[in-house]
């Protein structure tokens, strides 16, 4: 098929599409169609990627299934994956169906909370196969708009204030982006990511309103893109807006947020930042570096002082961010392939400890940490996962969230240690949050009333739960699945990258 990238995107907005237009009422027969139809939509979309995935050619660095057309206004279109991106699309088609499942207790409002699943998994697609900058953008920044909606229709009490508190941040951030992408056409003369990868941007030293700018045209273009990137992932100290959207969003919302929405500031950085501007990332790169550990240390001490299980979920999250952050800029094989396996796992990790929190909120309607205590004693199969999900997110060997944190630390150590010391703090620190968290709601004795009556986990959550449990696990003993795929596209970028550097840091890169 030569349409299979574009095909693949679109299936989710056809289906919100018929669901809009043919799907009537909101009795217990409608809500049930909703949701089946947005199932089958989302499976169908994944076992079409698996095609992708198994036709992929890793050993090819260039772009694959490439698609290209006109639209209005002589605007490209063009769709294409490589190493680095396939798998976030595989990521994403993955997850969603999974998403879909956990909403099968909703009753408000199902058609439409149906509908803003589907078209943010299309967008989020397109984010990932998008070849041609305004495509990109138009993707990127329409995301927002149903995540926006679920947080602040189907959110808690303060889901609007989260859900402006959200869109504000993200969409700020990316004005600045779009200056920027309307500089690079101005100057490259196209839209084509393709050729803007080969553009060599001017990164002579310039003056602006009296500063002297070194790195030039680089240094601002790769600013921009920094603001949307960084507030995307969000690094700290653009990070506030997280916590609020996770404890407000429901459950569903969160998942999708933390295990693929974040994944674009990184995949942003790898696909703009890193090969477009490479004197300015690595003039700028010790800036990310502390950045990124000083949110490592932070939140995590952030997260030990949380009452609300999201909340200390959500600020996780931006610690194990830092080490993706980190791992890219390092600009070394260990530290990107490691930044990449640290996303696509804490897609699996991150999405699993939201489920988690959902199963028991669902049926206690709290997410303080307080409320709960002995758990194990009426939930033994809930007390196991949300234990393996917990050891995962430490970074237990043998688990996924090991290889992604070790490679990272591996690729910083390499240019700055110091760093790499107190990113290390924080494998200490992830320790001491996650298991305070599991000891206080699930080990002791069982003494509150209310918990006395709480059932275990049902087949339909379980089944939710067993396809990240495979994941987790099959990554983190068998981590080439990933490596393999990413390696020669990684190593394509490095090449690229040391080669764009003036001769003198490229050769101290060469000799790290």
């Amino acid at each position: 098929m030569d349409n299979l990238l574009s095909i693949i995107t679109f299936i989710p907005a056809v289906a919100a599409l018929v669901l809009g237009l043919f799907l009537r009422g909101d009795d217990l027969a409608a809500q049930r169609n909703a949701k089946w139809a947005a199932l089958f939509a989302t499976t169908a979309t994944f076992v079409l990627s698996l095609f992708i995935l198994f036709r992929f050619d890793p050993a090819n660095t260039e772009f694959q299934f490439v698609e290209t057309g006109e639209w209005i206004f002589g605007l490209q279109y063009k769709m294409g994956v490589d190493g680095i991106s396939v798998l976030f699309v595989m990521l994403t088609t993955f997850l969603m169906p999974i998403v879909i499942l956990s909403c099968w207790e909703v009753t408000t409002r199902v058609k439409e909370y149906m509908i803003a699943f589907l078209m943010l998994e299309t967008l989020m697609l397109g984010v990932f196969c998008a070849l041609d900058l305004v495509l990109f953008y138009l993707f990127f920044e329409a995301g927002l708009i149903p995540m926006f909606l679920i947080i602040g229709i189907w959110g808690g009490k303060e889901r609007i204030y989260a859900a402006f508190k959200f869109f504000l941040y993200t969409f700020l951030g990316s004005v600045l982006m779009l200056v920027a992408m309307i500089a690079m056409y101005m100057q490259a003369g196209t839209t084509d990511i393709e050729a803007l990868l080969a553009h060599n941007f001017a990164s002579d030293t310039i003056a602006v309103a009296g500063f002297h700018i070194i790195g030039g045209v680089q240094t601002l273009l790769w600013l921009a893109f920094f603001a949307s990137f960084a507030v995307k992932m969000p690094m700290w100290p653009v990070h506030t807006w997280l916590p609020d959207a996770h404890v407000q969003a429901p459950t569903a919302g969160s998942v999708v947020l933390a295990a693929i929405l974040l994944k674009m500031g990184g995949y942003g950085f790898l696909r703009f930042s890193l090969p477009m501007f490479p004197v300015a990332s690595d003039l700028l790169a010790p800036l990310v570096f502390w950045m990124s550990a000083i949110a490592i240390v932070y939140t995590s001490l952030v997260a030990l002082a949380q009452s609300d299980m999201k909340k200390l979920i959500a600020y996780s999250s931006v610690a194990h961010m830092g080490y993706v952050t980190m791992g890219i800029f390092a600009a070394n094989q260990q530290g990107i392939d490691g930044a990449i396996f640290q996303m696509i796992s804490h897609g699996f990790i991150s999405g699993a400890l939201f489920l988690c929190v959902g199963v028991i909120y669902d049926r206690m309607h709290t997410r303080e940490i307080d409320a709960y205590g002995g758990l194990v004693n009426r939930m033994p199969a809930y007390a196991l996962i949300f234990m393996f999900f917990t050891m995962a997110n430490v970074g237990l060997p043998g688990t996924s969230g090991f290889v992604g944190e070790f490679l990272t630390l591996m690729g910083i150590f390499q240019v700055n240690t110091w760093v790499a010391a107190v990113a290390t703090s924080g494998v200490i620190l992830s320790a001491a949050y996650a298991l305070w968290l599991y000891r206080r709601v699930v080990m002791g004795d069982l003494i509150k009333e209310a918990l006395k009556t709480i059932t275990d986990m049902t087949r339909r959550e379980k089944a939710i739960m067993a396809p990240l449990v495979v994941m987790t696990l099959l990554l983190g003993v068998y981590p080439s699945l990933v490596t393999d795929i990413i390696g020669p596209s990684v190593g394509a970028l490095i090449d690229n990258y040391q080669a764009a550097l003036p001769v003198a840091d490229a050769t101290q890169i060469a000799q790290n």
